[in-house]
């Protein structure tokens, strides 16, 4: 069996250290990086199978080497923050990253999230995928166009790119509109009964989401809180 690929960029050696050494023990094959720049050379290089990207860089820090990623490649990406402020959990998650963690995290919990999202991306690439001309490649809803293939949303006079997992879920949404949907039943539906990361990963989401398509964010029409209960669209 193949050994799975870890991208580490980070610039704090002793967090260096302690990844490498902890995802060396569990078999995996481990590259290094120490500033964002070397970061981006290596993963278009090795062509990692998961990347762990902190957020302090020199040159280029982590949430733009996140956003350069995100639009080459669809590499599992797990920020690491070291300023454990929520703003930057929110960008990331933004930018695309598929997972955020702040320290002191416990390597433990790190490991299991790294398994998880391997596991996750393994799973993707062995389904067979349908014949994509039997597939609709755009969804209309609710005066929204949702473009698949190119992960984009049309309202109004208006185009938005959406991540990966922003296109997931408001796909996912769409199609079962006037259902409302908790935290966790859209954890198991878009991220995979397996994740292991911070459960306000999806209230990030959806707050991304409305800035996209809706025309008042902080009065949601179409991305509605359920109060209590979760999230639902309408329209």
């Amino acid at each position: 069996m193949r050994q799975s690929k870890i991208l580490i960029i980070a610039n704090d050696k002793m967090l260096l250290d302690k990844l490498r050494g902890n995802l060396l023990r569990e078999k995996y094959a481990v590259v290094t990086a120490a500033d964002g720049s070397q970061g981006l050379q290596l993963a278009r290089i090795e062509k990692p199978d998961l990347i762990l990207l902190d957020v302090m860089l020199p040159q280029l820090d982590g949430l733009e080497v996140c956003r350069i990623l995100r639009k080459e490649m669809p590499v599992p990406i797990l920020m690491l923050s070291t300023r454990g402020e929520e703003f930057d959990t929110v960008i990331a998650l933004e930018l695309g990253a598929d997972d955020c963690m702040t320290t002191p995290f416990g390597i433990r919990e790190l490991l299991a999230r790294v398994r998880a999202m391997l596991r996750r991306a393994n799973m993707a690439n062995e389904v067979t995928p349908p014949n994509p001309q039997a597939l609709p490649q755009q969804i209309r809803v609710a005066g929204l166009t949702i473009d698949l293939s190119r992960r984009r949303v049309f309202r109004n006079e208006s185009t938005h790119n959406l991540t990966p997992r922003e296109l997931q879920l408001l796909v996912f949404l769409a199609r079962n509109r006037g259902h409302v949907f908790s935290r966790d039943h859209l954890l198991d539906e878009v991220w995979g009964d397996d994740y292991a990361g911070n459960p306000r990963v999806v209230d990030y989401h959806i707050l991304s989401l409305r800035r996209k398509i809706e025309d008042d964010p902080s009065c949601p029409v179409h991305l509605v809180t359920v109060r209590g209960t979760g999230y639902k669209f309408e329209g």
